[in-house]
């Protein structure tokens, strides 16, 4: 992969370019001076997320039994 490093103070009329070089694959880093800001990279696609497995973690977590009951006015006013 290809990569360009691009200081920020220069004219912010470049971003049409930059993202065509990103387009074809180059990775971008912004810097300010020496100081590295950001790294633009191509996203190759969709990313795909990983898929929820429901039940990995038995037992991890509870629910109380009144957990959709109103709260107290006392937690409201401050006095629990």
């Amino acid at each position: 992969m290809t990569i360009t490093t691009v200081d920020v103070r220069d004219p912010q009329t470049q971003l049409p370019r930059l993202l065509a070089l990103v387009a074809e694959g180059t990775e971008v880093i912004l810097t300010d001076g020496a100081k590295t800001l950001a790294r633009i990279v191509p996203m190759n696609g969709e990313q795909e997320r990983p898929q929820r497995i429901a039940g990995l973690h038995p037992g991890a977590i509870w629910t109380s039994e009144d957990f959709d009951e109103p709260l107290p006015d006392e937690f409201w006013l401050g006095e629990a």
